[in-house]
């Protein structure tokens, strides 16, 4: 099943995505987010015999899915080590950097995984099924100070401090292991009406924390600044705010945080040119279809000669 694409995951604004590439038929490019291979397929449509692709990703279950074409490479590692990997295979700098950042449907419709709320299986979470940190780690053994921290930060919970506050006393007497024991644990946290809202909001802050989502995606952007030649382009796709923010701000000031910075002249010092102002979003008819482009966010720049 995972070797079809389509069942796998399908792909967000594929014609956009590749409109804000500009692809070149001889072009080196890398698609750091491989999935199931749907914006791998079509960038290696656009390419000639002498265009290169190179794809990422860390989850062993992509690999089934790796594209039998000699101009394609798949590298089994996670976006935030995209430099040095580029550099083993010879490549100094590229033409096109894509990073879809949602988790594939595949992942989360593999009950196994732990990432939906929909299955009571283990809460794992794992991109990288040999890491060591999972959610039930993070659950059983942060402090009850940690777990305010990701819940308000990265779920934007509004009650963060009474859910950890819950969670904390709940696993003494028995471990939250389970899809199942956390929605019981936590169940008079949840407000009424807003289950699925506020059930997301905490599977998305557990699910950034055991991947390290934030810190990964800026060591990659920062990383895209020397990987991408003069007049390459940075093509982004995020699906919550703290994504969305981190990869605006880089893009429009080459910084995370802060003001731009200047010369001794005054003129800015940034290492790309904004080419979507505002954030793209999908088509009507795209959302009719794919109900996971809803809250997709698509930014474009250009690096700067």
């Amino acid at each position: 099943m995972a070797n079809d694409p389509m069942i796998y995951h399908v792909p967000v604004m594929l014609d956009e995505c590749m409109e804000g590439l500009a692809i070149k038929p001889d072009g080196v490019y890398v698609d750091v987010t491989f999935g199931g291979g749907g914006h791998s397929r079509e960038i290696l449509k656009r390419l000639g015999d002498s265009g290169r692709l190179t794809a990422f990703d860390q989850d062993p279950d992509a690999v089934k899915n790796a594209l039998d074409d000699p101009r394609f490479t798949l590298v089994q590692h996670n976006f935030r080590f995209l430099k040095n990997n580029l550099r083993l295979l010879g490549i100094r700098q590229v033409d096109g950097v894509l990073a879809d950042l949602g988790v594939s449907s595949h992942q989360f419709d593999s009950p196994e995984r732990g990432f939906s709320i929909r299955y009571d299986a283990d809460l794992d979470m794992r991109m990288d099924q040999v890491a060591d940190l999972d959610a039930k780690k993070i659950l059983n053994t942060y402090t009850e100070g940690e777990l305010h921290r990701i819940f308000g930060m990265y779920g934007e919970i509004q009650n963060a401090r009474s859910l950890a506050k819950t969670i904390a006393t709940a696993r003494v007497s028995e471990p939250i292991e389970t899809v199942g024991t956390l929605k019981e644990v936590i169940k008079r946290q949840v407000p009424k009406g807003k289950e699925h809202k506020y059930h997301a909001q905490l599977f998305q802050a557990l699910r950034i924390e055991v991947n390290q989502e934030l810190g990964a995606l800026q060591e990659f952007l920062e990383q895209t600044v020397a990987v991408l030649k003069p007049g390459g382009r940075l093509v982004v796709m995020s699906y919550h705010s703290l994504e969305d923010r981190l990869v605006k701000n880089f893009v429009q000031k080459g910084k995370f945080k802060g003001e731009v910075e200047k010369d001794f002249f005054g003129n800015e010092i940034k290492p790309f040119k904004v080419i979507s102002r505002k954030a793209v979003t999908a088509s009507a008819s795209e959302l009719a279809t794919n109900n996971r482009a809803r809250s997709a966010k698509l930014r474009i720049a250009e690096r700067e000669a």
